[in-house]
């Protein structure tokens, strides 16, 4: 068994955030900008600071303008890994339901 290499990561996290809608890449960042008001936004907040925190991330979320923006790096310019992948994956839930009950 080989292992993995950086180009196989950078495929898998590639594949991976193709299956996200809504979400792009940019570098070593993931990012969602998504249509909510204010209290599904503190809703979606709420539920990603639970999250990140079991995963050990801190992921960065802001309102402007009237949506809200997600951007999920590492921290030191460290590459990104399958926490962020399995973070976007939680938040793109989250989001539906939260969009689902308005």
């Amino acid at each position: 068994m080989r292992a993995r290499g950086s180009r196989d990561r950078e495929d898998y996290l590639t594949d991976a955030l193709s299956l996200l809608s809504g979400w792009t890449r940019d570098g070593r960042e993931f990012r969602r900008t998504l249509p909510l008001d204010d209290s599904q936004h503190a809703a979606l907040a709420e539920r990603i600071k639970i999250v990140a925190d079991a995963l050990q991330l801190r992921p960065q979320v802001r309102r402007l303008d009237g949506h809200t923006q997600i951007k999920l790096c590492t921290p030191d310019e460290g590459a990104l890994s399958d926490g962020e992948v399995t973070l976007a994956a939680r938040i793109e839930a989250m989001y539906q339901t939260i969009a689902q009950t308005a």
